[in-house]
């Protein structure tokens, strides 16, 4: 027998002479929903939520428990039919409300994604910050040293607010 769901998502395919395809095919399209331009409303909860709205998607914390017990990483999605889960695969982003910002799945674990709305991150450790305000060019007078100094410390603090350079 051949493949019944797809090799990454798990989609159920349509096989020939199936009955009731379209509880397969609507069962794909509500995979979809949940994971294309995924969103979801937190990355922290371990128990589901009081009154989700159809449609709705969480990312399953550790410990987790009614409904959503061994789902742990696992997108959570409320549906008409209830809890819908799906497993991360390696390349997966959710956009994720609470936070502000994306988490990535490299096939093992969720991690926040490098861009941010506060900065831009490498290995977890801010690198450039929101942008500072301008730096005022050096104006003539006779104290050229003292002006030079103040200029370059005002450059050297910025470049550290951006996590460009150490503090």
């Amino acid at each position: 027998m051949g493949m019944e769901t797809t090799p990454r998502w798990a989609l159920p395919l349509l096989l020939a002479g199936q009955a009731q395809k379209e509880m397969f095919h609507n069962e794909a399209l509500v995979r979809i929903d949940a994971l294309l331009h995924g969103r979801a409303e937190s990355a922290d909860l371990a128990v589901p939520p009081a009154g989700p709205a159809i449609g709705q998607c969480w990312i399953v914390a550790a410990g987790a428990s009614g409904a959503w017990i061994g789902q742990e990483e696992n997108i959570a999605c409320w549906t008409e039919g209830g809890w819908r889960f799906v497993a991360p695969q390696a390349g997966a982003r959710m956009a994720i409300a609470d936070r502000g910002h994306e988490l990535c799945h490299d096939g093992a674990e969720w991690s926040d994604a490098p861009l941010r709305s506060d900065g831009l991150y490498l290995e977890g450790e801010k690198v450039i910050g929101v942008r500072q305000p301008v730096i005022p060019d050096p104006s003539g007078g006779s104290l050229i040293d003292v002006e030079a100094r103040n200029t370059i410390q005002a450059i050297l603090a910025t470049l550290r607010a951006h996590g460009l350079i150490y503090t």
